[in-house]
């Protein structure tokens, strides 16, 4: 049996279950819709930003050992106080006390580090002396004197707790590594705000950024949804003037949006694998699946009332309508989800997730459009006089003007779409890749002021972790400990770092009555070993966890920065990277990881998935249209217009400040995945049309057939401008973005593409 024939026979089979078993095809698609989408429940929201990151990657190795062997690093940050007053008050200390008392016995809660937990270390009698820094909740005027006294000459542990004009207090909560983050976060904010309602405070934080977007996103989601479907139904009720209509092409998105969100939660729940968490990025999946699924059905429901108007009934008209659109449907599904399965190939982990999920979405509204819609519509008592079916709407007068124009101008349209391409790409070199987390939010939202005052006041949230594998009581090993802090606070942006080497210092210093003089490393290791046992004699050695291990063979160095932009970060890791190289032997094992440097790989990462998910995509897109049109060229056509778009969308993101990131990369399989759709379609009709069409004609009856739908798919795909709406700064970016990327793909299409198809007639038909 030939190809041909046995695409026909599957043809005579999808039609056949929808007009001859429409009830049973209708109750069959609900039934297993329900099924698969009874997996949301299990949907876990989750944007932590190292899970994006590859197992086996150098900086989430090293994570994974800090995590394992000095607890969380992720953490929240309080900042709390009134501006220009004073810290160094009875009321707020006290409150500093409450907060860590309350914190602590939260169940979420590893350790609590502020102004209450610390230590300080005099010279008592010639002795070193270990005592609370804060000694009680309520303390009187001389022991608040002494408290400020301490740190005004321990500006490093200042700095730590104070931010510079003294009159906030900073309070660092560390989480329990099998805790959620967004647990812990509304825990912590639960009895922060009860406590310190009477003071400005600011959060920020990793954690707290991490704990607070899955209730974001929630949110977003829901909004974004309405907003989405609200667009888009009142463009296609305008235009389609059939409430009927609008409502068969909603039912189809709603399902395949159910069968997209449910199989992402069955398969979380499965695999267990972090491939399948619902993060920030996924916010936009349901607004795209509901711009195919509203695209299928769309064409679907156009095409049947183009025949009904023609005077057939309405099975006659189901039947031309689906014997037309079922292979050009078949190709846009299958060439859709291949752009998407090219995320598979992604380094990072929940672009696999997201192309195949969205992959689930779209085959399934291949098979709504293809059999239950049309079932639905032929169930359905249709009254030819209606306005639906009587007059042309505003779109379809424009397509046939259009027609008429590209037909008598072919080559100064073809051209004209040329220049505009050119210009545009013409900010290609302007993109910039940028994954810092504080560009995520508006300025002057509570997440973003928050993390602004963290930079300017306190000692920033951004963090580098290094880790040491050596002998940390070795004098030779914390003296290059030492120097490594010290070459990485000449970095402007760095505004603390912390290791075992400061408080070795401190010690010697302490001991040797307080004298600037030994404010440095002893020579021999024995001195070391001295101040360690006479810390131990009054302190706890507990306070070092945060440093070093229990048997001091692995050491951290903790440093916090403001906020740096991409190129800082790639300059900055990189000065590091060689500094270790220059000045570590092999004796010590010295790995960096921590926020800063997960930017630097999120970079690295986003860069090579973007060029990956453009090449493999085109390449399928093209050779999948050329096999089912039997000619590669006809391939090279249908990928016009979507590469232009791509093209377009980078210039455009370079124009107008558009950063690149791990949100904003998955616009070239989206444009590519649903771009493709207008050229299939169009190149499929101007197939079927030059058998019975001669060639004068051919382009203008073409478009006339094809060019309505794509112009009311394009239109009502508007309501991509609901991400406009985000709470998400790189959202609201592919919301506006994606817009241009419809209007782009579709007058691509039907000007570009059709104008030089127009000229090439001669060579394409034969």
């Amino acid at each position: 049996m030939s190809i041909k024939s046995i695409s026909s026979s599957i043809q005579k089979w999808f039609i056949s279950q929808s007009l001859n078993h429409s009830k049973r095809s209708i109750v069959i698609s609900i039934i297993t819709t329900l099924i698969i989408g009874s997996g949301v429940q299990f949907l876990v929201i989750d944007d932590d930003l190292m899970k994006m990151l590859p197992k086996k990657l150098d900086s989430r190795v090293s994570w994974d050992a800090v995590q394992k062997e000095f607890g969380s690093t992720e953490v929240i940050f309080i900042a709390f106080g009134n501006q220009n007053q004073s810290i160094y008050q009875k009321e707020i200390l006290s409150d500093s006390w409450e907060l860590k008392k309350e914190l602590k016995e939260l169940p979420s809660v590893e350790s609590v580090i502020n102004i209450s937990t610390s230590t300080r270390i005099d010279n008592v009698d010639g002795f070193m002396e270990i005592a609370d820094l804060q000694e009680k909740q309520l303390l009187n005027q001389d022991q608040i004197e002494s408290l400020k006294k301490y740190l005004d000459k321990n500006i490093k542990l200042k700095k730590k707790l104070l931010n510079k004009n003294e009159t906030f207090l900073l309070t660092i909560v560390q989480p329990k590594t099998i805790i959620g983050l967004d647990k812990f976060r509304n825990e912590v904010v639960s009895v922060s705000s009860k406590i310190l309602s009477k003071y400005e405070t600011h959060y920020s934080g990793t954690a707290y950024i991490t704990g607070s977007i899955p209730q974001l996103i929630r949110e977003d989601v829901q909004v974004l949804i309405q907003i989405g479907m609200l667009i888009m139904v009142s463009i296609l009720l305008f235009n389609l003037r059939s409430l009927s209509g609008v409502l068969m092409v909603f039912m189809v998105i709603v399902l395949s949006l159910l069968a997209m969100l449910g199989s992402m939660g069955w398969l979380y729940k499965i695999t267990g694998s972090e491939k399948f968490l619902f993060a920030l990025l996924n916010t936009s999946m349901p607004i795209i699946l509901l711009t195919i699924a509203n695209s299928d059905g769309v064409h679907v429901v156009t095409k049947f009332f183009k025949e009904y108007r023609s005077g057939k009934t309405s099975r006659e008209s189901i039947n031309e309508a689906m014997e037309s659109l079922l292979l050009p449907i078949f190709i846009t599904s299958i060439t859709t989800i291949a752009a998407f399965l090219t995320m598979a190939s992604s380094p990072l982990e929940p672009l696999v997730g997201y192309g195949i999920c969205i992959s689930i979405g779209i085959a399934w509204a291949w098979l709504l459009s293809s059999i239950t819609l049309p079932a639905i519509i032929n169930l359905k008592k249709w009254n030819p006089t209606s306005k639906a079916f009587i007059s042309h709407s505003i779109f379809e007068n424009f397509v046939e003007y259009l027609g008429r124009v590209i037909v008598l101008y072919p080559r100064y349209i073809f051209s004209i779409g040329i220049v505009l391409f050119l210009l545009g790409s013409t900010g290609i070199y302007k993109v910039i890749v940028d994954v810092n987390l504080a560009s995520f939010f508006k300025p002057g939202t509570e997440i973003r002021n928050s993390m602004d005052f963290m930079d300017q006041e306190m000692t920033g949230t951004m963090d580098l972790r290094i880790r040491l594998e050596a002998e940390m009581k070795e004098p030779s090993v914390l003296r290059k400990v030492d120097s490594l802090q010290y070459f990485i606070e000449k970095n402007k942006s760095i505004s603390i770092t912390s290791s075992i080497s400061d408080v070795v210092k401190k010690m010697h210093r302490t001991v040797m009555n307080d004298s600037a003089k030994y404010d440095n490393i002893p020579v021999e290791r024995e001195k070391v070993n001295n101040l360690f046992t006479m810390y131990a004699m009054s302190g706890n050695v507990e306070d070092f966890s945060s440093m070093v291990n229990y048997n001091n063979s692995i050491g951290l160095v903790t440093s916090l920065s403001r906020v740096m932009s991409t190129e800082e970060v790639f300059l900055f890791v990189n000065n590091i990277s060689d500094y270790i190289k220059n000045h570590f032997n092999d004796t010590i094992k010295v790995n960096i990881t921590g926020m800063i440097v997960v930017i630097r790989d999120m970079v690295t990462l986003i860069i090579r998935s973007s060029a990956i998910s453009i090449i493999f995509s085109l390449f399928l897109v093209i050779m999948i249209a050329s096999i089912f049109f039997k000619k590669i060229y006809w391939g090279l056509l249908a990928a016009l217009p979507l590469s232009g778009a791509v093209i377009l969308n980078f210039g455009l993101m370079g124009h107008f400040n558009v950063t690149l990131n791990h949100i904003t990369a998955i616009l070239s399989s989206i444009i590519i995945g649903v771009g493709i759709d207008f050229a299939i379609h169009f190149i499929s009709q101007y197939q079927k049309l030059s058998k019975s069409v001669d060639r004068e004609n051919l382009s203008e009856e073409t478009i006339r057939d094809v060019g309505y739908p794509i112009v009311l798919d394009a239109a009502s795909n508007m309501g991509f401008g609901a991400l406009i709406f985000s709470s998400f700064v790189p959202v609201q970016y592919i919301g506006g973005l994606m817009i241009f990327a419809m209007i782009s793909t579709a007058l691509g299409t039907l000007i570009v593409l059709a104008s030089l198809m127009e000229i090439l007639k001669l060579y394409l038909i034969k």
